[in-house]
């Protein structure tokens, strides 16, 4: 049974407004007649890379669906850095990096050391909406989603893909998430989560305006619409809501800017990690701060902030974040020496402030239990998304989230 505040939740809702088991044969019914489940179900998948806009480069048929028949929001705004790892934690937890800890996709922790491309929750500071979610007595399951491989204070989704693998296809996340529903009620998990490839890998590698974009895009829709059909089969639309949402979005880049150079010909030592729009740099004594930061405030475009200087609207002083924090725009981006050798004309990349670049946009669309067709919302944070997500499943959010619930029983604006 579902905790007593989420049925208080679900009244309230309805008052306001009117591992894990093997894919099965995605086009079975459930077992029984094939009525829906008396509890509602969320699915959260993101698409990886996607801008607001990109949904215009072509002819989507299922995004054209979830528009048509569902909401759609003008943006989805990620958390500052818009990068991978601080905004799926972001999505899953309702509350910013200063929060939740994951300030990167590779960061230094003062303790724990060094954070690169980790799945491990523990190093979440947030509670994810997955953990609320069985908190509360609602089944989770989760297909690649960052920090869900592993408990967080105890807790962890009922079913967990793991170990992440960027070899595997959208068809296989699609048959699963069908397999899940499938289940037996008693069995069934009613919060699914899943990380698609979007257009992030055509975006960096070529550039957000290439053809290739809209290529990788239509691949991803033709499994959307395979889930679609799936629940269409099922007849679950009175009881499952599927909420699409991207990470970040993608920028023209053709300069990268020399971090490490400008370092050694101060002659200061640190270690610079760089993250596109954003670079962090952790000296090796804290007495060249000032020195350092003349050497780097010389590069062309840059801002320098010292860790506890950085913009209040960013929410990112954190421990874990660098003595010194840099931020550019485009077209220019720190990259590391690695990719400076590669060229870097006309890649695509983010991490620059979505306060400032709407480039950095991501999308939300939403359809089924909840969702009004035809609903236009305006732009979203992503930190709306985990209450949004509890507010349908009728729980409480997660417990440091700071969002607020965008769809309600109706699906209007809340």
């Amino acid at each position: 049974m579902r905790a007593h505040g989420g049925r208080l939740l679900v009244a309230a809702v309805a008052a306001l407004l009117a591992c894990s088991p093997g894919p099965a044969d995605p086009s079975a019914r459930p077992p029984g007649d094939g009525a829906a489940p008396a509890d509602p179900t969320v699915i959260l998948i993101s698409w990886d890379g996607t801008r607001f806009d990109f949904p215009e480069r072509g002819a989507l048929a299922g995004l054209a669906r979830m528009a048509r028949e569902g909401a759609r929001a003008e943006a989805l705004v990620p958390p500052f850095p818009s990068n991978t790892f601080p905004s799926h934690v972001s999505l899953a937890t309702g509350t910013h990096p200063d929060r939740h800890g994951i300030v990167g996709n590779r960061f230094l922790d003062p303790a724990r050391g060094e954070f690169d491309y980790s799945n491990d929750a523990s190093w979440i500071e947030a509670e994810p909406v997955w953990v609320a979610a069985e908190r509360q007595g609602v089944r989770a399951a989760s297909f690649f989603w960052v920090g869900s491989e592993t408990r967080w204070q105890g807790r962890a989704a009922t079913y967990r893909r793991r170990p992440f693998s960027s070899e595997i296809e959208e068809s296989e996340k699609v048959d699963q998430l069908l397999a899940w529903l499938d289940l037996p009620e008693a069995e069934r998990p009613h919060l699914i989560l899943s990380w698609w490839h979007g257009a992030d890998r055509a975006a960096h590698r070529r550039g957000p305006d290439h053809p290739d974009v809209l290529r990788a895009l239509e691949r991803q829709d033709a499994e959307l619409q395979r889930l679609l059909a799936g629940i269409d089969a099922r007849g679950l639309w009175s009881s499952t809501t599927l909420i699409l949402v991207s990470d970040h979005g993608m920028v023209t880049t053709d300069e990268a800017l020399d971090v490490e150079g400008a370092l050694s010909d101060a002659d200061v030592a640190g270690r610079v990690i760089a993250g596109g729009g954003t670079a962090q740099v952790h000296l090796e004594q804290a007495t060249d701060l000032p020195h350092a930061r003349r050497a780097l405030s010389a590069l062309p475009g840059v801002s320098v902030f010292a860790r506890d200087e950085l913009p209040e609207h960013l929410r990112a002083r954190h421990r874990r974040m660098g003595d010194l924090v840099l931020l550019t725009s485009p077209p220019s981006q720190f990259a590391p020496l690695r990719l400076r050798t590669l060229g870097l004309a006309k890649r695509g990349t983010h991490g620059f402030d979505p306060s400032v670049h709407e480039e950095m946009h991501g999308i939300f669309l939403a359809m089924g239990r909840g969702v009004r067709p035809g609903t236009r919302l305006p732009r979203l944070h992503a930190v709306d998304v985990a209450p949004t997500v509890a507010a349908l499943l009728g729980i409480d959010p997660p417990a440091q989230s700071e969002g607020s619930a965008r769809l309600g029983a109706a699906g209007s604006p809340r």
